[in-house]
């Protein structure tokens, strides 16, 4: 989905800003998706290997039309990344130690 769909929806510009803060991202690995009859939730998770404990680092709770319009935007850029990058491997597909080379963690 475009920014400029809105534009075009509504017939007047949307300005979005965002905050030093947020446009710094926060790294996810894992993503938990809950829903009710009302919203959907997705939790992200940073979890690193060996370390029997994560944290939830941000959490998004969206309508189910707003999940769905998520869902066909990300299929629609990762048709586009797929067709300029090549296909993405599945996880399951990648061989690596989940230790990524490095000594176990201990807590």
């Amino acid at each position: 989905m475009d920014i400029n769909d809105n534009e075009n929806q509504t017939g007047s510009q949307l300005n979005i800003e965002i905050s030093e803060e947020v446009a710094e991202g926060t790294y996810a690995n894992l993503a938990i998706i809950t829903h009710s009859h009302a919203e959907f939730i997705v939790d992200f998770v940073n979890v690193m290997p060996g370390t029997p404990k994560s944290k939830v680092k941000s959490r998004i709770i969206l309508t189910p039309q707003h999940a769905k319009r998520l869902m066909k935007a990300m299929a629609e850029n990762i048709q586009k990344f797929e067709a300029q990058n090549g296909p993405i491997k599945d996880l399951e597909e990648m061989a690596f130690p989940l230790t990524f080379g490095g000594p176990a963690a201990q807590a």
